[in-house]
């Protein structure tokens, strides 16, 4: 793998995960208690033995930076390793900020030409699975390929939400509609009772990668991006075939998440903390790191005679977390958060720093970073009064208090 160069593309806005997003990147958004959403694509990469990465920022990055330079300082510059955050830079064009997906890594072509990887990974920073990327860099060589599509299977019904490859018997790909809205999407090379549906995972033979880019960015028509634009417009010239995602996840049903919405990033928490979860932290065998925070062990209080004591059941508690005569129930409580006395929280997400004051009863919300839930408060069991005091309900019925 040290001819694979990899690009995370971690510049989205993410308007749908607002107000999680008002002060920072959606990759940089806090995840599972200890994590960021980026640190899954980039364990990845790191135990897939990829060690050369491109971090490709935009929105609202800062935070997002220090979480890379504080918790991915990890490689050896002197071995030719390292993991690289990259702003817009106006390099090759007056526009500033990335057009499109394709377009992000076009204005850093200079950058990809200076490294000269044999192939070129590309990876979306917001999505939450395992896979080893050696296993499709070798199915890439295997087929001679020089496009390959990491694709995953999923009901037909579904198919609408993604782009969804025609794939013939050599598995190369001879079709590819983006978010198909037909009631008859063309069924899976791999299970025919199934679709697969692009997982936005690329690799490229480079000199093809910087080929297409230089045609894209000549199309006044084009939206600059890979999954719109460039690899439709190139299946008939090009050698492109889709590959079938391995879920090392070790668990029934494999595990691939865009927690591109309040919905999916609530849902995907709760998976978390079921007594058999969806998506295992706890392998060692693929280990999913991040920047660990100077914070002492979680503690639970009180124990004396007459009062509550504090609880936590079916639930994620991060270091720092002091639950002082409350009882939590099927929560991830994030580093530093403080659930005070005789408070309930069910079913609910506290990003770090988060407090809840004392009597408070909390349900399917998720507060965010910092915020302090004043005493008594109820939020979750009404919807038209939590609409009134300014949080944002989603429409699966998730409360966000920002």
């Amino acid at each position: 793998m040290e001819n694979v160069l990899a690009i995370l593309l971690a510049g989205g806005a993410g308007e749908r995960l607002y107000p999680l997003t008002r002060d920072t990147a959606k990759p940089a958004v806090p995840f599972g208690g200890a994590y960021r959403i980026i640190d899954f694509t980039l364990s990845n990469c790191i135990n897939s033995d990829i060690r050369r990465i491109f971090i490709l920022t935009q929105y609202k990055s800062l935070e997002l930076n220090r979480h890379v330079r504080d918790g991915w300082h990890i490689l050896s510059s002197a071995l030719g390793e390292y993991i690289e955050t990259i702003p817009p830079m106006k390099r090759v064009s007056e526009d500033w900020w990335y057009q499109g997906t394709a377009d992000a890594v076009f204005q850093n072509f200079p950058g990809i030409e200076a490294e000269s990887p044999q192939q070129t990974l590309i990876l979306a920073a917001d999505h939450i699975y395992k896979m080893n990327y050696r296993d499709m860099a070798e199915w890439h060589r295997q087929h001679g390929a020089d496009i390959t599509i990491a694709t995953i299977q999923v009901e037909p019904e579904q198919a609408e939400r993604f782009g969804v490859a025609e794939i013939d018997s050599d598995y190369r790909v001879v079709g590819f509609k983006e978010k198909p809205r037909e009631g008859n999407p063309k069924r899976s090379r791999f299970d025919t009772s199934m679709v697969s549906a692009s997982m936005g995972i690329y690799l490229f033979e480079t000199e093809v990668l910087l080929k297409v880019l230089h045609e894209d960015s000549r199309e006044p028509a084009s939206t600059h991006d890979f999954g719109k634009d460039v690899i439709p417009r190139n299946l008939d010239k090009l050698k492109v075939v889709a590959y079938d995602f391995r879920d090392i996840n070790a668990k029934r049903v494999r595990y691939w998440r865009d927690v591109g919405t309040l919905d999916a990033y609530y849902e995907a928490n709760m998976d978390l903390v079921s007594v058999t979860p969806e998506f295992n932290l706890y392998d060692r065998n693929w280990v999913i790191r991040t920047n660990v925070t100077q914070q002492p062990p979680a503690k639970f209080v009180f124990a004396q005679e007459g009062r509550r004591m504090g609880l936590a059941l079916d639930s994620i508690v991060s270091a720092g977390c002091i639950v002082s005569g409350g009882r939590v129930v099927h929560s991830v409580l994030s580093p530093g958060v403080r659930v005070n006395s005789y408070c309930e929280v069910e079913y609910s997400i506290l990003m770090p720093g988060a407090e809840i004051g004392r009597y408070s009863r909390i349900r399917r919300a998720i507060v965010n970073t910092n915020v302090k839930v004043g005493d008594s408060a109820v939020i979750g069991f009404d919807a038209d009064a939590d609409r009134a005091k300014g949080y944002t309900l989603t429409e699966g019925g998730v409360v966000v208090v920002g």
